[in-house]
């Protein structure tokens, strides 16, 4: 068994609009306030700890301590079990994404890990606790780090009966068709060419608000009533035709993997 002292960084970061609820009819923002209605007052965080239900209205209280102290090995550690090829797990199952980094002292075993994961083509099935759960999650190298995406558990995928579609008849030739305006519309993946155009256009439209100018124009165009699918098809290929050409398939190595059980800080 290696272990690896590590740190726990987040990934992402959300750059959504957010909005405040106001009172309608004087506009001023409302405020969420923690009530106790045996006090009648209002309770600030410092006084709130969890609690569980464990009868209807009966409650057991539940401190950060409890559960530093749970005899569980996940609680202070990214605890690896099996080494996959990433490939086989399904996008379905991501959650949040981490960063994992060494402290000094495990420098080396963290990049020995690292470019082990890369040179073998997998990634690392391991469980962390993380806020009051025990995560599934998968490691796997990323530029000079590794990064921790949390799963969900199988149970927590919906099943897709009831919502399949069943009974559409597909041809030979629309399904030619179709391929070839995929082939047609192939490229590699660079993360930087897209962009939030909601986002762009919701601010454009609170800062239109916000000085009192008009709102932007609401787009004219919508997409037209398919009527007759293998025309649609025909003509939207013959459109990307000269996108086709000369492109190459480019394919991302996949990530690499060996064993370990990493403890982990709090994120910072």
């Amino acid at each position: 068994m290696v272990s690896i002292p590590v740190n726990l960084y987040t990934a992402t970061e959300s750059h959504d609009v957010r909005f405040h609820l106001l009172h309608k009819k004087d506009g001023v923002r409302l405020k969420n306030v923690r009530w106790c209605p045996k006090d009648e007052k209002q309770v600030p965080w410092d006084d709130v700890v969890r609690g569980f239900e464990y009868a209807k209205e009966r409650y057991v209280p539940v401190t950060d301590e409890d559960l530093e102290h749970l005899p569980v090995k996940t609680v202070h550690t990214v605890d690896i079990s099996d080494f996959v090829k990433l490939e086989e797990v399904d996008p379905i199952y991501f959650d949040k994404a981490y960063y994992l980094a060494p402290e000094e002292a495990g420098i080396k075993a963290f990049a020995l890990l690292r470019e082990a994961l890369e040179q073998t083509g997998r990634a690392a099935v391991a469980k962390v606790a993380i806020r009051d759960k025990e995560n599934l999650c998968l490691v796997r190298p990323y530029q000079d780090v590794l990064t921790m995406e949390t799963m969900l558990y199988a149970n927590e995928i919906r099943s897709t009966q009831g919502i399949a579609v069943n009974g559409a008849d597909v041809s030979p030739k629309e399904l030619q068709m179709a391929v070839s305006l995929i082939e047609n519309l192939s490229d590699s993946f660079d993360p930087q060419r897209y962009h939030d155009e909601y986002q762009a256009a919701l601010k454009q439209l609170l800062d239109a608000k916000v000085e009192g100018a008009p709102l932007p124009a609401a787009p004219t165009e919508h997409g037209e009533k398919v009527v007759d699918l293998m025309e649609a098809l025909r003509a939207s290929v013959e459109a990307t035709r000269k996108k086709s050409s000369g492109q190459a398939d480019d394919k991302e190595p996949a990530t690499r993997s060996r064993t370990i059980s990493s403890r982990r800080r709090k994120s910072a």
